[in-house]
């Protein structure tokens, strides 16, 4: 099931005002796919700057992500220079689309 435009207008206004303007977002695994039903939420936020905390920034994004779309899980996915990249950077940036 993909998200509405409602969802998708959400979540950039969330991360946009946690990260700043230049975060990028991406929407990637099942709800990308019609055919798939329920799942998590996953996101890739992209940050040009080092993060302090990264635990504690995705953790706080998910939290008011899923806030916002009526209690739904949300996975945060981090990307910034000081972050480990691991298999889901390279999955979520190749099959990601950007909101």
């Amino acid at each position: 099931m993909r998200l509405s435009s409602q969802h998708v207008k959400a979540i950039r206004e969330v991360v946009r005002s946690e990260c700043g303007a230049s975060a990028r977002v991406r929407l990637f695994g099942s709800r990308l796919d019609d055919t798939r039903r329920g799942g998590d939420v996953d996101v890739l936020v992209e940050l040009e700057e080092p993060v302090e905390r990264p635990a504690v920034l995705s953790a706080r994004l998910s939290a008011m992500i899923s806030r916002r779309l009526q209690g739904r899980a949300v996975d945060v996915v981090l990307s910034a220079p000081n972050i480990t990249r691991s298999a889901v950077h390279n999955t979520a940036e190749k099959e990601g689309r950007l909101l």
